[in-house]
């Protein structure tokens, strides 16, 4: 960690001392916590009779979808294909609702073309047809969520080539968007029924998703892009073997960001610009002074992608910028990166270029990607390299880690495949893992025995099956590994090892306290939290969550949903229940976690952990997504502020940053322990 943080520093310093002028990326002014800009900004007023009309256009549309919701209920396929409609419907009514129009004149004109397209659609559906299912060149699609059950849209481009019916799999290539403060729905399926990207390589399908606004592909914006990727290979004939992640500026931090987290996927990544880490691109670009907590330093290794810079053996990638681009950076400490790896970056250069591609640029990208896509993903490497700081991110190939010594500490698994039919493998901070072969890949004799030698320990191994696959599960006991056995007591695993940040990344349900809180202070901090998870939930991962009242929770949805529970033991009866199952002591008058106590008249506890009623499942307390106002104006920033739990001291004020003051905070150990630094 500290050779990385080094290492940053130094290219910090190197490109700031290059610089012609300050880089001031959004301004000065937007580090001022103080002074908050509202995202997305406030909309302008619309004529009142343009108002009437789109009104009149939704209340029409919206009888349309709820009719055929009825109508189609015993037509599964046709009623699947309603979210293909109702995008139409959500992009023009969330602008209205949402004091989201911007400019006034053009978003009436677009907005009068959804409706009427939307009203289109829904005849075909009545009629039995979906004819954009089967259509070339742009198309606007949409799916439901399974976070939030919210619409999403995505958008198309179809190459002519395709033919529906065929068996023909084509190549997919992700585009990720760019920063756009006023992004909403309505201006994204303008601009994906306008354009068609940066890039549309011949026979290939281009997908654009929303990304849920602008968070390159973050936290519920990373979902995003893999279920959008989902509801594409089921209704097209994708290659699975020939994905490529592709985009620029915000969407060149997306694909960073995509390629190294889940680099056994693509088939190559062609980043642009954008940021790859938090710290030195703040300082470089954003020109700010960084006074983190040890634990914001911490999270930081989520998503900052040199720390995962290794991955990108399985991902053959190429890089652009412009050569007197300030974003340059991102692509500039990749590249260090991956030198101290022993690997020399391919880095396209855009001749005295500011912030935009090329012609000769784009056509030597293209040169590159397509040769990489010909060959196809390599889906089983014969060598893997493998880094990660989080189960959160466990796989490469056929390599899955099950089990960290230590959370935010690096992980690294180096693996190969023998000429003497077994694997042999190195770890750093690995406690359990396994090594899976799907049918038809296993290499190995079938008739004997694999060899398997993982740290200078020689382990007994499952044969290979009939059919070509092989698993084989080890675990670390008193420092020697041997072959895993049931799995025994609560500990952190895949999906389900924090921070509180990582609830909001499967099914969740807001769980509304119906009761009187000990205190009015705490009790009035947490109601006001509660309605700024919900409306902020909406503004930034654009879905209404669910709420529920204490009383109105059933097995279905503990069986379902990740719990957030609001309010105290006295307010909230299920928080009431679970709470002597938690590691958190908390009564009228005291909040106790690990050797801490607070007066709990003025402190509350957050935190996420598996649910006691089903522990395939979080509960959190008390909080929402942890970032907040002042991480919304640079999306370098929008990374988790709160670690696995934190007692809150309401008397300090909440800010642009934190719910109030953060009087203690922490991370539990991998079984789920408090554990302080």
């Amino acid at each position: 960690m500290k050779m990385t943080q080094r290492l940053l520093a130094t290219l910090a310093a190197l490109i700031l001392l290059a610089s012609p002028a300050p880089l001031l990326g959004d301004g000065k002014a937007d580090n001022n916590p103080e002074t908050v800009r509202r995202q997305p900004p406030p909309g302008k007023p619309i004529d009142p009779d343009s108002r009437v009309e789109l009104e009149r256009g939704i209340t029409e549309l919206g009888h349309e979808i709820e009719a055929l919701r009825v109508e189609l209920k015993d037509r599964p396929a046709l009623l699947g294909l309603l979210p293909d409609v109702e995008i139409f419907h959500k992009g023009v009514s969330w602008a209205l609702r949402y004091d989201e129009i911007y400019n006034p004149t053009n978003d009436v004109v677009t907005g009068r073309d959804l409706l009427r397209q939307g009203l289109e659609r829904a005849r075909n559906l009545r009629e039995g047809r979906s004819p954009w299912t089967t259509a070339t060149g742009l198309v606007l699609r949409g799916y439901i969520s399974r976070l939030d059950g919210s619409l999403q849209p995505y958008g198309l481009v179809v190459p002519s080539s395709y033919q529906a019916g065929s068996a023909v799999r084509h190549r997919l290539d992700f585009w990720f968007h760019g920063r756009g403060e006023q992004l909403t729905e309505l201006s994204f399926l303008r601009d994906r029924l306008r354009s068609p990207g940066e890039f549309t390589p011949r026979d290939a399908f281009v997908l654009h998703p929303y990304g849920r606004y602008c968070n390159g592909q973050k936290l519920a914006g990373e979902v995003d892009a893999l279920e959008a990727l989902e509801h594409v290979q089921k209704s097209y004939p994708i290659d699975e073997n020939r994905i490529v992640v592709r985009g620029f500026s915000l969407g060149g931090a997306a694909c960073w960001h995509l390629a190294v987290h889940h680099a056994g996927r693509w088939a190559a990544a062609a980043p642009g610009a954008g940021f790859s880490e938090t710290p030195a691109f703040l300082k470089v670009f954003q020109n700010e002074e960084l006074k983190p907590s040890w634990f914001e330093q911490k999270l930081w290794h989520l998503y900052d992608c040199p720390d995962y810079a290794v991955n990108l053996a399985q991902c053959p990638t190429v890089a652009y910028s412009g050569e007197v681009d300030s974003q340059k950076q991102a692509a500039d400490v990749m590249q260090a990166a991956l030198a101290a790896e022993g690997i020399e970056m391919v880095h396209v250069i855009g001749a005295k270029a500011a912030h935009f591609y090329t012609p000769d640029a784009r056509a030597e990208i293209n040169r590159r990607i397509d040769a990489i896509v010909a060959r196809g993903r390599d889906v089983l490497p014969r060598r893997v390299h493998f880094a990660t700081w989080t189960l959160r991110y466990n796989e490469m190939a056929w390599v899955q880690v099950d089990g960290l010594e230590q959370h935010w500490s690096r992980a690294r698994v180096d693996a190969e495949i023998t000429r003497t039919s077994g694997v042999s493998a190195t770890t750093t901070n690995v406690s359990a893992v396994t090594f899976a072969m799907g049918p038809g890949l296993c290499p190995f004799d079938l008739t004997r025995v694999p060899t398997v030698t993982l740290d200078g320990f020689e382990l007994p191994a499952p044969r290979p099956l009939s059919d070509r696959s092989w698993i084989a599960r080890f675990e670390k006991v008193a420092g020697r590994w041997e072959p895993a056995g049931k799995a025994d007591g609560l500990r952190k695993r895949h999906g389900l090892q924090g921070p509180i940040d990582d609830a909001f990344l499967d099914s969740f349900l807001m769980v509304k306290p119906s009761g009187e809180a000990w205190h009015p202070r705490t009790g009035a901090w947490a109601a006001a939290e509660m309605q700024h998870a919900v409306e902020h939930w909406r503004r930034h991962f654009r879905g209404d969550a669910r709420v529920k009242g204490d009383g109105e929770v059933s097995d279905a949805d503990i069986a379902a949903h990740n719990l957030v529970l609001w309010g105290d033991p006295s307010s909230n009866k299920l928080l009431a229940r679970i709470l002597p199952m938690l590691p958190v002591t908390w009564t009228r008058d005291e909040v106790s976690l690990g050797t801490e106590k607070f007066p709990a008249a003025t402190h509350v506890p957050v935190l996420i952990f598996p649910n006691p009623l089903n522990p395939r499942r979080y509960v959190v307390l008390n909080s929402g997504f942890t970032f907040r106002e002042y991480d919304y104006l640079n999306n370098a920033r929008q990374v988790p502020k709160l670690p696995d739990y934190a007692i809150i001291d309401v008397e300090k004020p909440v800010t642009s940053r934190f719910p109030g003051g953060i009087a203690a905070a922490g991370f539990f150990d991998e079984a789920w322990h408090p554990a302080r630094p």
